[in-house]
């Protein structure tokens, strides 16, 4: 598969006091570069794309301006830009910091072997709650984004050719309030 890293580093960070992207990860780095890393590691020579602000410890990559209006105008916005083909997509925010290389792999696997036609968007049923975001979105359906009408990421979501399959692990879990940032870093959640 040939696969891109579409990495949301956007959000303002309300909940967390501070834009998430540029926190420090207990591995090394920033939060977003984090992601970057696992990303690399298993698809070395993979496109990246960041959708919002440069990562500290990447500016090197390329961005594009985030409209601040949701992920699923992002989503959109990033869209209509003209972006490098790839099969698919790994779509994921920066608070979605507990990604490692292992669980990554699994993952595109897992999806790749669900949807080999690379016709749908492959999210999450975590915690019976349905993730968009860490799933894998095909390049083919760029157009559909592109002019979907949706608000929500999870109208956005539910509005194109998608699969959800049950998912567990803390991968999916995203850390958005300081609470969360001290149980994570302690291993308590």
């Amino acid at each position: 598969m040939k696969a891109g890293l579409l990495l949301l580093s956007g959000g303002s960070g309300r909940r967390m006091g501070t834009p998430k992207h540029a926190l420090d990860h207990p591995a090394g780095g920033s939060w977003g570069g984090h992601l970057v890393r696992v990303f690399e590691a298993v698809f070395p020579g993979g496109l990246i794309q960041v959708l919002g602000e440069p990562l500290p410890d990447r500016p090197d990559l390329t961005r594009l301006d985030d409209p601040r209006e949701g992920p699923a105008m992002a989503l959109r916005t990033w869209a209509l830009a003209e972006a490098p083909q790839v099969d698919r997509w790994w779509v994921v925010a920066c608070d979605q910091v507990r990604w490692t290389p292992e669980r990554l792999a699994e993952w595109a696997e897992i999806c790749e072997a669900e949807d080999p036609a690379a016709a749908r968007w492959v999210l999450a049923l975590h915690g019976g709650r349905l993730q968009p975001l860490g799933g894998w979105l095909p390049d083919s359906l760029r157009p559909s984004l592109a002019v979907s009408s949706a608000r929500s990421l999870l109208e956005l979501a539910a509005s194109l050719p998608h699969l959800a399959l049950a998912r567990e692990g803390s991968e999916w879990a995203d850390v958005d309030t300081p609470e969360d940032r001290l149980n994570w870093e302690a291993g308590r959640s």
